[in-house]
């Protein structure tokens, strides 16, 4: 037998106590906190004598620990040190890439990413979609904060701190009462209560857009996805499929950043 075929031969064999030991890690996962033995058993589907003795190894290894005081188990430090390691190799936008990809072969529509730059909401990717649109988008373009959906989806979510200087240029470039305070305020209260923002005509007439965060343990707002399309093209029907699968795609990217969303019903 060759070195590659006992390579091969290897890999479809495994280790089968590393795969046990993730049922493991995966119940302290899915727990959300500090869990006692009989849960973690009961999630990985163990009997607590065989959960215990992978715990052992576990906390030995630190990638699992136990409370003096409690006897409750958890994430160790030697997992701490890994979930940070790995997340800081995460590029969030070439995550987000593969998502937005796919979103826009499901939907149809053009997708584009977008992230906080210094002077506001700039496209990092843009992916056409087969309805035509009446403009071209460079990468690298700035988006307006009010009437951009993706623009919205920061001023909702971004602390005021932060988007307070690139908002007050953006009402300057507009008409001096397009947007009152009172109209900023009820714009966020709408994109955080529903999760998402629209908007039609903001930015080139006929055309409409809905936005979506997307979260990461390491930066609470790295980008916003964005569907954009004719207006004409999309019935409310149409808007409903495109805004669920919108917000599902910026769920499982989320995901995939280290956050936990709950699903869209």
């Amino acid at each position: 037998m060759s070195e590659s075929d006992r390579e091969s031969a290897a890999e479809r064999q495994g280790i089968q106590s590393v795969e046990l030991a993730m049922r493991v890690l995966r119940a302290l996962e899915d727990g959300g906190g500090p869990m006692p033995l009989s849960e973690i058993a009961e999630r990985s589907g163990f009997q607590p004598n065989k959960a215990h003795r992978y715990l052992v190894s576990l906390v030995r290894s630190g990638l699992a620990s136990k409370s003096p005081k409690t006897g409750r188990y958890d994430f160790g430090p030697a997992m701490r040190r890994l979930g940070a390691e790995s997340l800081r190799r995460t590029n969030e936008v070439s995550v987000a890439s593969e998502y937005s990809m796919r979103l826009r072969d499901d939907c149809g529509h053009s997708v584009n990413l977008s992230v906080w730059g210094e002077d506001g909401p700039m496209v990092v990717r843009w992916d056409y979609g087969a309805h035509v649109l009446p403009f071209n988008v460079r990468v690298g373009a700035k988006l307006p904060m009010l009437t951009s959906s993706g623009g919205l989806i920061f001023l909702a979510y971004l602390p005021e701190s932060m988007s307070a200087a690139v908002l007050a240029a953006d009402r300057a470039r507009l008409s001096s009462d397009a947007f009152s305070d009172a109209d900023i305020a009820r714009s966020r209260q709408e994109v955080l209560r529903a999760g998402y923002a629209v908007t039609s005509g903001g930015i080139i007439p006929g055309v409409s857009s809905v936005a979506a965060p997307v979260f990461s343990s390491v930066d609470s707002l790295p980008l916003a996805i964005t569907v954009v399309f004719p207006a004409e093209e999309v019935d409310k029907p149409e808007m409903e499929r495109v805004t669920a699968k919108l917000l599902e795609t910026a769920r499982t990217i989320s995901s995939e950043l280290g956050v936990s969303m709950p699903k869209v019903s």
